[in-house]
């Protein structure tokens, strides 16, 4: 291997942000398990409503499958949160299917959401406060370092909200014409083969954007160095105080017992006297 094939450290510094980045972002969004968790509730409900129109079924087969998922994130000691959010999802929409009686409305929860996400997306990007920059942030031990001392990732951050925004704001432009004017199937089908392609094209402008931006700021290594240093400051005033009485003492402060010599001399010259 040559000089030029050796790979060089701004090489190997570029692939760690990478993989870094992409270990967050599949932490953030909760990976493949994440996207059937998402995907798999709706599924069902529309399979099952196309096949016999039961409202009922359809609603308590996709409440029980992310009951299920919740269960099995809890028995392997995995966070549920993504799995949680589908309960939450699916829940509202078994709700206000069977509060109106119609079907579609299983689905406007979710399509409230999305929109309501986009908005987001949006507003804070606007205001400098982009929110995929709040949801990463601690995520790679950052927090809120990037708005003021990292001005090159809050850039990254305010483009990746927009895509968001912009790629949500998109998808429920398509959903909420079928909700109006599509029956329950047509609006299903459509809505489950729309869960996942934004949402990967979504997270991979985001790891773009975010693995040419600056390295992100440790503000915990930053805080546990301060820490050590604090200690090793007050180690060595410790250290100093406990030396001061020895170095400042005056002459004969460590002198030992009389001289015999000294004594003797001192009981002549008495008897003497």
């Amino acid at each position: 291997m040559t000089s030029l094939d050796k790979p060089t450290t701004e090489d190997t510094s570029a692939d760690d942000a990478r993989a870094v980045t992409e270990a967050a972002l599949f932490e953030a969004f909760g990976g493949v398990r994440g996207m059937v968790e998402t995907v798999l509730p709706g599924l069902l409900f529309v399979s099952i409503y196309t096949i016999n129109k039961d409202l009922h079924m359809s609603a308590i087969a996709a409440l029980a499958v992310s009951l299920v998922l919740v269960v099995v994130r809890l028995a392997m000691k995995d966070t549920v949160k993504h799995a949680f959010s589908g309960v939450f999802g699916v829940g509202f929409g078994v709700v206000f299917a069977m509060m109106t009686g119609n079907a579609k409305d299983f689905y406007l929860p979710g399509m409230l959401y999305t929109l309501g996400l986009a908005l987001a997306y949006i507003i804070t990007a606007m205001a400098g406060v982009p929110l995929i920059g709040l949801m990463l942030g601690p995520i790679f031990r950052e927090n809120l370092s990037w708005r003021t001392r990292n001005p090159g990732r809050k850039k990254a951050y305010t483009k990746s909200s927009y895509a968001w925004g912009l790629i949500l704001l998109g998808k429920s432009a398509i959903l909420f014409p079928l909700y109006w004017w599509a029956d329950t199937t047509q609006l299903g089908w459509v809505l489950v083969a729309l869960k996942i392609p934004p949402f990967l094209l979504a997270v991979y402008l985001t790891w773009v954007f975010l693995a040419k931006a600056p390295p992100p700021i440790d503000v915990f290594a930053e805080m546990e160095a301060e820490e050590r240093a604090e200690k090793e400051r007050e180690a060595a005033r410790a250290a100093g105080t406990a030396q001061t009485p020895g170095a400042h003492a005056g002459p004969g402060a460590h002198a030992g017992p009389e001289d015999p010599g000294t004594a003797t001399t001192t009981g002549r010259h008495r008897r003497g006297a």
